[in-house]
Parts: structure tokens; sequence; C-alpha cells
């Protein structure tokens, strides 16, 4: 069962008990890394964040191996890494091993992108357990990278490893331009769907902005990838912080 090819089991579904089972242990193994973190210095978070980089390039190369090997050669959507999910990959690499501007690009990712792809993910896993059973592989590669997407998220807030201004926004819409931009020529080329801006996803929150947009649905698609999670991101940590400055007076 653990690596079944699709189709050879019942999937674990979306909102179910195997669903609430596999979030439960996700948001208790975050809640816990953070308990063992949350004191870390700059350096020590930096370390993290290249150690869980390291890692999550592992499990998604064994996850690229695994489609490949179970036929499904012909249907990049499931082994390309150019999704949104996709991007705290190379902004790993950028706030790992990069300085400056591009290191900035990525911490910035880790300190939006990563925690609200990472949240939406975990509450509607349309793409793992949707297809596989609750102990396969792919079920569990999916929540551990997400979960840890939220952990790496959550922990450059509360460290401050990240301290998020409003003209950080550029460094953001940055790395999702780049991405849009390879995604859509790719979408056009191998007819995919890569960063959801080419066709409708049923099922999921894309269908109702792919319903109420019509032609100019991609155009939208865009804008509200490159604008709407630092959006919500960034009032958070204002409130965060000033309610933090409140309880220190």
């Amino acid at each position: 069962m653990f690596f079944a090819k699709p189709g050879e089991y019942e999937p674990c579904g979306m909102f179910t008990w195997g669903h609430a089972l596999l979030l439960s242990i996700t948001i208790l193994c975050i809640i816990i890394a953070l308990h063992f973190s949350k004191k870390c210095n700059h350096e020590q978070v930096k370390k993290i964040i290249k150690i869980s980089t390291i890692v999550l390039w592992i499990v998604e190369i064994i996850k690229i191996i695994f489609n490949l090997s179970v036929g499904l050669v012909k249907e990049p959507n499931h082994y390309v890494p150019l999704y949104y999910c996709s991007i705290i990959l190379y902004a790993g690499i950028l706030s790992s091993f990069c300085k400056g501007t591009l290191k900035k690009i990525g911490d910035v990712f880790i300190a939006v992108g990563a925690l609200v792809g990472g949240s939406f993910f975990l509450s509607c896993p349309n793409t793992s357990i949707a297809m596989y059973p609750l102990w396969h592989f792919l079920s569990i590669q999916s929540f551990f990278f997400h979960g840890t997407m939220v952990y790496l998220g959550i922990l450059v807030h509360i460290t401050d490893y990240v301290d998020l201004k409003l003209s950080d926004i550029n460094y953001y819409a940055s790395i999702i331009f780049v991405m849009l931009i390879i995604s859509y020529f790719a979408n056009k080329a191998l007819d995919t769907n890569f960063m959801f801006i080419s066709k409708n996803f049923p099922g999921t929150p894309v269908d109702v902005i792919y319903q109420l947009t019509g032609k100019a649905f991609t155009a939208v698609m865009c804008f509200l990838h490159m604008t709407l999670p630092f959006a919500l991101v960034y009032p958070l940590r204002r409130l965060a912080v000033r309610y933090y400055e409140r309880k220190r007076a």
C-alpha cells in the first residue's frame, strides 16, 4: 500500500477521518517542532531552513521518481515542481545559500508563501489523499512537505528572522512572477495547468474564480498569486507585533 499505484486502493479522501488524522498528526508535529526551536537565534534558524530545504528536495525527488515509475511520464502535472507550493524548494535555496536580494526574496517567500500555501493545502489536500489511501507514501509526503512549510513560515516570524515590511511585497511578487512566467509557457507547450493559471480545477476555490472571471481567469489568478498571500500575512504580522509590544510595555 505504501507505494501502490493510483487506483489500486480506495483514496483516503478529503474531509474524512483519515484527513483529520493526518492533519492532527501534522499540527502536533508543528507544535512540538516550534516548542524546541522558538528560542533559536538567527544563525540557528538559517541552519534549520537549510536542512529543511535539503530534506524537502529529497522527498520531492522520491515523489518524482515514484510518479515516473507508475507510468505518469505523459502527465507532467504529477511530477514537475511548478506549483505554488513548489516555490518553497527554490525559495529555500535562495534563503539558505544566497546573499543580498536573492536571500531576501527567499526569506520573504518563506514568511508569506510557505505559511499561506502550506496552510491552505493542509486544509484542502486535493492532490494527494484525493488519489491515494491514508498510509500511502504520497499522502504522508504531502502532509510532511506542507507541514514543514507551515513550520518554517511560523518559525521565521516568532524568531524575528524575517521582519516583514510593506515594501517586501516586491520581493514576494518577484519570485511569484518568475514562477508564473515559466508556468504560463510550460502550460502552453505541455497542455498542463501549473500554478492553476491556465485551466479550471473543479472542486476547489479555483473553480469559483474560473466561473466568475471567464476570459480574464489567467490574469486574475496571476494577480491573486502575487498579492493575496501577502495581503493576508502582512496585517496579521503587524497585529501580532503591536500585541507583543503592548504586552511588554
